[in-house]
């Protein structure tokens, strides 16, 4: 009965946790869509997406990640106020931190691994939205 009732509760726990990511992945595309409407384009996501897919070797989905990361992190628009530099560069690192833990997650074996990248995905999903909602702000008071 016991084990009944823990395989429940795990199963509970991962349905919660995926619609959680699904929930932040809806409202992160919607604060895009929100900010590029009034004119204050986040380059997250990149205007090429990583797209995981098993018809690519985990090596190429990295070297792909790795890419878009490192080009819209050189394309983030810069003013010279370190606060805003630092959050239109760190948003692009963030989703490349998130793309290679889906990466990960498509090819990789080993469970603490693929738990360390399920919490990367969460976690920097989550700092992503504040710094958008901080660059929001930031823009709002110029």
């Amino acid at each position: 009965m016991i084990g009944k009732r823990l395989k429940c509760l795990l199963l509970s726990r991962k349905v919660i946790f995926t619609l959680l990511i699904i929930t932040i992945s809806i409202l992160s595309f919607q604060v895009l869509a929100e900010d590029v409407h009034h004119g204050h384009a986040i380059k997250t996501p990149a205007k090429e997406p990583f797209v995981v897919s098993s018809d690519k070797p985990f090596e190429t989905l990295m070297d792909e990640a790795m890419a878009i990361m490192h080009k819209d992190m050189e394309q983030a628009s810069r003013n010279g106020d370190p606060d805003h530099d630092f959050v239109t560069m760190m948003i692009p690192h963030h989703q490349g931190a998130i793309d290679m833990a889906q990466a990960l997650l498509m090819y990789g074996k080993n469970t603490e691994l693929r738990k360390l990248a399920q919490q990367i995905i969460t976690e920097q999903q989550y700092e992503i939205q504040l710094m958008q909602a901080w660059l929001k702000s930031y823009k709002s008071l110029k």
